[in-house]
């Protein structure tokens, strides 16, 4: 194991054990008597409160607008059904991946800090010359099929194909090409890719033109081609056939290939290859490996001085691909006037629409084992038949290695990503309830598996065999049932447990703490009241939006919530409000020894609302006009968090803190900030501090937090550095959020911070939870990923747990599975709901395991497993040098793809990048992920940003990294034609790539990321237009950066404000919306997200990185 992964300390491990190396004292935060003084709050003064100051957009993400909430469950069972669709198609589709950005908005972009944009490993980054160059003679493959129709603007129509043939040389050490000569490329199933450049080349001119984008998936073919017929229908010459003019690319999906072969030979996983690392790790990377220099018996052996042609061995299909024809070697000063079109290599849009249109139409059904699910790009219905819905469960490979070896040979991360609460759809039923009485659910005696679908009733139904660990258990007399022809039980459909993958038992009293049922949670709203809070006039926008929010607290069905609430202000001291209902004014009292924290009242501090109405409105009315004169600018931030936590404990219940924080918190008090801003460490070894948090004491306080059940929630509105890093580490360790608010002024982001508070009051919670995931025999789960907190090194502890957080589980072999009998997996949630009542929610899941590779790459999930890198990537710079973590990603990308090319993947030249077609977007993807602010920074980043979005992604589902790190980027000229609303049909709206090359300047274009939202003006674009969405008369006439659209009466303004509001209502976070216009200032920004062109901050081309992935694993294989 590498030295630096050695070094990591795991969160999740040990009982306190913070992140990093922190040198300040663990100070604990006692109780005890301190100053506090009763207060009779008057009537409220009138009070002009001074202008906000101005300044740039916020430099943070925009947050969440979505209202639909997630039922924790259902009362009873009584509608359940064989076959009824239990989880149904998402009601927001999750559009196209993304780069994060958390760049400033408004004012021009410093210039990027220059950086190596391959990493020093691999040498220099090359000329755009030398990329053209390697680029230009590659031969493309994909699918058997004619291309599809043209997707977005720029998209030519595909070109025909002349003539093809030829066989390549032995020339120098494998994958080497004579000077000026660029490799061709094959991909095994789908899109092409690129191989990495050569320093030789010389520049290129020519009039090649590529194909379009790629083609869709198609079987693989069984009998030879018609004579002279490619697949398409294409004339082609013999594949051995010499032909002197210069061929034109094939158009997309297209494939040609000679008379069949037979298959070449599987390598068994005990075959010796290189060495690979450990599972998921991050280490240094590796050099050449022994026995990858001849991918398949018989291939041509490559010397160390050039050759003349060799004919290459018979064409053969493999079972997953069809392989390319062989260009014919051309002279270099033709081969080097090409030039590469991106749509010959793999397009993450045509993947997307191909998903859309095979499996969009079809119920996903869960009943059979190891099936690979839909997209979530693809809008689908899902039939519960046994197996967990993909909205709960989704996995990186649902066909496991059979043993460790054949993991560790290829590398593919074995990974779930869980998200236990998620919130279903409309067309979909929440879980059901199951109540079991005083007996509680039914569970394995050896390992404690609760009872599930794949539970063998044996001996008439007097016993059961664990599906989990094989022991023999007694069925209890009550739950006893006799069995059918099958074996199965009688009533196995009338159960849930017996026969759907995800639902519900209520837990009795000894799932509670003390034997005790729990009571209803408490939320507790905790307003910093200093200069800055007031100033800007948060205080009295936050206090008015209360008085209305109030009413809208989770209630699950019930008349009114059972929810308590609380307020609390604070500066340097904080103050605690008395709003018993028996009271004619609400009461203040002030505690100003902060360093020995205590809650001065019980009675009268957490109330119902509906009882309380009156003086929690005369309260809200007062705390504007009590502080209205403050000049105090310092606060504390720890005192508080352990004030609400000493106030939940008192009232013996669990509950969440709302904390609305403006500062860095320098006041003296336990857990005191200095500023430690140094963009100076930026790219140095000491670079990690800048995530790790200051200070153990919030470590401390955040176990305390969570051994409660408080959960905290942030809203961050910072006007300068707030150590972000520090403030977010007890949100995160109790499984709550953090949103930020850069430089906020009410008139521009009321909108966005009052939508996101709504959603966030209003969103349901599991409280005091307890997550704990079972496999059967063979795994196990060894790492976890996620906002929580561990005490030991098998129970997730969440302070609190709402629909929108997933936790990452990485497992790993410690015995030989069985193909026959597959792979099982029950994550069991044990929390408490909204009304206080304690419950369990199961969800089971069967994956296949096989012995050969090809299995395992054919059902991978590359959007799954791009989740799982990005985690593990982000925990990883907390202890690592950035450029390690980097390294380290790139090397295990090229060693998946290289163990594909050596075990699975049909004969070819050693200059084709060959791809597998689960993973044919994985270097494009991984490209934005290295691109991201976090891993690779701009100049315009900061500290701030790159901390919040590193613990923004950590509980992000796969949805929300798929757009986040790929921005979804819509044409709206569209939207002038067809019948069809967006409201109704967002998902059909087809997207283009993120590319400058995609944007016309006669077009308006929407690009989303989950977090941000843009719409770019094309300099131009139709008069008509302008007026109908600015109302303006010229394009020069339209503001830059506009936030709000005006609402104006023509189709196509109500069309686009329509597709902004349902955007808006499939994220998480409300997006705020910038207008861009072409050549303009802001324009910067915007192209930060056009991720498939190389960034600012020095990231490569989506072409460049595809040349340096081949680049490595050529060296892999070599």
């Amino acid at each position: 194991m590498p030295t630096w992964q050695k070094e990591w300390p795991r969160l999740e491990r040990g009982g306190g054990t913070s992140w990093g190396d922190t040198t300040a004292p663990t100070t604990q935060i006692g109780t005890g008597s301190g100053a506090w003084e009763p207060k009779t709050l008057g009537t409220k003064a009138n009070l002009d409160l001074e202008p906000g100051m101005s300044r740039a957009p916020p430099s943070s993400g925009a947050p969440p607008t979505s209202t639909a909430q997630a039922s924790c469950g259902q009362a009873g069972y009584g509608q359940f059904g064989q076959g009824d669709i239990q989880n149904g198609p998402s009601s927001s589709t999750v559009p196209t991946p993304r780069l994060p950005g958390s760049q400033p908005f408004g004012s021009p972009l410093a210039p990027a800090v220059s950086q190596p944009a391959v990493l020093q490993p691999y040498g220099p980054p090359p000329t755009s010359a030398q990329v053209t160059a390697q680029l230009a003679g590659m031969q493309i493959s994909g699918a058997m099929a004619p291309a599809p129709p043209p997707s977005g603007l720029g998209y030519g129509p595909p070109t025909s194909l002349a003539s093809a043939s030829g066989s390549f040389p032995n020339s120098g050490p494998y994958g080497s090409y004579p000077q000026g000569q660029a490799p061709p490329i094959s991909q095994t199933q789908g899109h092409p890719g690129v191989q990495p450049p050569q320093r030789s080349a010389p520049p290129l001119a020519s009039s090649f033109k590529p194909p379009a984008s790629g083609g869709p998936r198609m079987p693989s073919m069984t009998g030879p081609l018609p004579p002279g017929q490619g697949f398409g229908g294409v004339p082609i010459s013999h594949p051995n056939h010499v032909s002197s003019p210069l061929p034109q690319a094939l158009p997309p999906g297209t494939q040609m290939t000679g008379p069949q072969g037979p298959l070449p030979p599987m390598h068994s996983p005990q075959q010796p290859g290189y060495q690979l690392q450990q599972n998921g790790s991050f280490g240094p990377g590796r050099g050449p490996q022994p026995n990858y220099g001849s991918p398949y018996p018989g291939a041509p052996t490559f010397g160390s001085q050039p050759g003349p042609p060799q004919p290459l061995p018979p064409k053969r299909l493999d079972p997953d691909a069809i392989p390319s024809p062989q260009l014919n070697e051309l002279p270099p000063q033709q081969k080097t006037r090409h030039r590469i079109d991106p749509d010959a290599i793999p397009s993450p849009i045509q993947v997307i629409e191909d998903d859309r249109n095979n499996r969009a139409s079809e119920p996903f059904v869960t009943g059979i084992r190891g099936q690979v699910p839909p997209l979530v790009t693809t809008n689908f219905l899902v039939k519960d038949q046994g197996n967990a819905s993909p909205r709960y469960i989704r996995c990186t490979s649902y066909n496991i290695p059979c043993t460790s070896d054949m993991a560790k040979q290829a590398q593919v991360p074995l990974a779930a990503v869980i998200k236990p609460l998620a919130r279903l759809p409309q067309e979909e039923a929440s879980p059901y309830v199951v109540d079991h009485g005083e007996s509680g659910p039914l569970r394995c005696n050896r390992c404690k598996a609760y009872m599930c679908p794949f539970m063998q009733f044996i001996e008439g139904g007097r016993r059961f065999q664990c599906c989990f660990c094989s022991c023999i258990n007694d069925v209890p007399p009550q739950y006893f049932q006799h069995l059918d022809h099958t074996g199965r039980r009688v009533d196995a459909y009338d159960r849930p447990e017996l026969s759907l993958g995800s639902y519900e038992f209520l837990a009795t009293v000894d799932y509670c703490k003390n034997n005790k049922l729990p009571s209803p949670p408490a939320f507790i709203f905790m307003i910093d009241v200093s200069y800055n809070a007031i100033r800007t006039g948060l205080v009295r926008l936050l206090c008015e939006e209360l008085k209305s929010l109030l009413d809208y607290l989770p209630r699950e069905g019930a008349e009114e919530s059972a929810i308590h609430v609380g307020f609390v202000t604070y500066n340097k001291v904080l103050h605690f409000y008395n709003v018993k209902s028996s009271l004619a004014q609400p009461q203040m009292m002030v505690v100003s020894d902060v360093a020995d924290m205590f809650v001065p009242l019980l009675d009268g501090f957490l109330v119902n609302v509906s009882e309380s109405r009156a003086v929690i409105t005369s309260l809200l009315d007062q705390i504007p006009e009590i502080f209205a004169d403050t000049r105090e600018t310092e606060t504390v931030f720890a005192p508080v968090i352990q004030a609400g936590m000493e106030a939940l404990k008192a009232a013996e219940c669990a509950g969440k803190l709302f904390l609305f924080h403006t500062s860095l918190p320098i006041a003296e008090a336990p857990g005191k900030l200095k500023n430690r801003d140094d963009r100076k460490l930026i790219n140095t070894d000491k670079e990690k501090t800048l995530f790790q948090p200051q200070t153990g004491v919030y470590q401390t306080l955040a176990k305390e937090c969570v051994a409660q059940g408080c959960c905290v929630d942030l809203f961050l509105f910072p006007n300068q550095y707030v150590d972000v890093a520090t403030l977010s580490l007890v949100p995160q360790l109790t499984g709550g959020s953090v949103y930020k608010y850069a430089c906020f002024q009410v008139e521009n982001d009321q909108e966005r911070f009052l939508s996101d508070l709504r959603r966030d009051v209003q969103k349901v919670v599991g409280f005091d939870a307890v997550m704990r995931v079972r496999t059967s025999t063979g795994i196990r789960a060894i790492d976890f990923f996620g906002g929580f907190y561990m005490s030991n090194t098998t129970d997730v502890e969440l302070a609190g747990l709402d629909g929108d957080k997933t936790v990452t589980v990485e497992f790993k072999h410690d015995d030989r599975l069985n193909e026959e009998s597959g792979a099982l997996l029950q994550c069991a949630l044990l929390y408490t709901s909204c009304a206080g009542q304690r419950r369990l929610r199961i969800h089971n899941l069967a994956l296949n395991c096989c012995t050969q590779l090809a299995d395992l790459y054919r059902n991978c999930e590359t959007d799954t497993l791009i989740n799982y890198m990005a985690k593990f990537a982000y925990r990883g710079v907390l202890n690592s040098p950035i450029k390690t973590v980097r390294d380290t990603l790139i090397t295990q990308c090229a060693q998946i793809l290289a163990c594909y090319r050596k075990n699975c993947a049909s004969p070819s030249s050693a200059g084709q990048l060959i791809l597998p077609e689960c993973m044919k977007l994985l270097p494009v993807y991984l490209n934005c992920v290295l691109k991201s602010d976090v891993l690779q920074p701009g100049a315009e980043v900061t500290t701030d940003d790159r901390a919040y979005v590193r613990q923004l992604v950590t509980s992000m589902d796969v949805a929300e990294t798929n757009v986040f790190f790929y921005p979804r980027l819509l044409p709206l000229v569209r939207l002038r034609i067809g019948t069809k609303s967006p409201i109704e049909s967002t998902t059909e709206l087809p997207a283009v790539r993120a590319s400058e090359e995609r944007l016309s300047s006669g077009d308006i274009y929407l690009l989303e990321n989950g977090l941000n939202l843009f719409l770019w003006v094309g300099a131009s674009v139709q008069q008509g237009v302008v007026q109908s969405l600015f109302s303006v008369a010229s394009f020069s006439q339209i503001t830059s950066g506009l936030s709000v659209l005006p609402v104006l009466d023509n189709p196509l303004s109500k069309k686009v404000r329509g597709l902004i509001d349902s955007l808006r209502a499939q994220r998480a976070r409300y997006m705020k919306l910038i207008v861009v216009k072409q050549e303009d200032k802001l324009e910067m920004l915007f192209k930060n997200f056009l991720v498939e062109d190389k960034s600012l901050s020095g990231g490569e081309s989506y072409v460049d990185f595809l040349c340096h992935m081949h680049k490595e694993i050529r060296q892999l294989l070599s």
